[in-house]
């Protein structure tokens, strides 16, 4: 199997879809517009920084969705899809995926956000294979909880190993913006920094990584 492994936020879309997400809702009026954009920019700023916790992250974004059911859920999120996340998503990172997808490579999507928020939007690029940190559903609700290792920094590499399971990689492909994604990238046997933060760009020239600008 030959794998291309492509991140969400800020690679395949020009924004970050935790983040938006905590926007939409303050900006649709459903949450308290002070105490959740802090915590949302608060989490968010720790993300960039390399320190966020991603179990208090994530906890924090599915107390939201332990309020209501699926089917409002799932209407609230095509509409998020519509207003926020569709003009975000970037044509070249659909040009790359087609590119792999017609050499026969496995497609896999693997993020730190929640399956709940990114897997919609993967399936949009076209890929199905989908690993994210995973919220908890019982007897058909979210529980508020994560389960699983959390899909974040050398978490990835966790969860990457999970999946492939059985299978057997011959070559790999792994793209990603940002410096929390370096075990993935160093795992890859062709790394692809895509408008990498300051210090994966710094990490990419001493590796000699590719650099590419999928900015719209």
């Amino acid at each position: 199997m030959k794998l291309a492994l492509f991140d969400l936020d800020h690679t395949l879309l020009n924004t970050d879809s935790d983040h938006s997400w905590g926007e939409f809702l303050v900006s649709e009026g459903l949450v308290d517009p002070v105490q959740h954009r802090a915590m949302n920019d608060k989490f968010y700023d720790d993300y960039k920084k390399g320190e966020l916790d991603p179990y208090a992250y994530n906890e924090f974004v599915f107390q939201f969705l332990t309020k209501h059911d699926n089917d409002y859920l799932i209407e609230l999120h095509q509409l998020f899809m519509q207003k926020v996340i569709r003009p975000q998503m970037r044509p070249e990172g659909f040009k790359a995926i087609g590119r792999h997808h017609e050499a026969g490579h496995t497609l896999v999507g693997i993020t730190a956000t929640s399956d709940f928020i990114t897997a919609p939007i993967f399936r949009e690029f076209g890929i199905t294979e989908i690993i994210a940190t995973n919220a908890e559903v019982i007897d058909g609700k979210y529980t508020g909880k994560v389960i699983n290792t959390a899909c974040y920094q050398q978490g990835k590499l966790v969860r990457l190993e999970q999946w492939l399971e059985g299978r057997n990689v011959t070559e790999s492909w792994a793209y990603s913006d940002s410096i929390n994604d370096r075990f993935l990238l160093e795992y890859a046997d062709h790394a692809i920094a895509v408008n990498p933060d300051d210090r994966l760009e710094t990490l990419a020239q001493e590796q000699g990584w590719e650099i590419q600008d999928w900015s719209i």
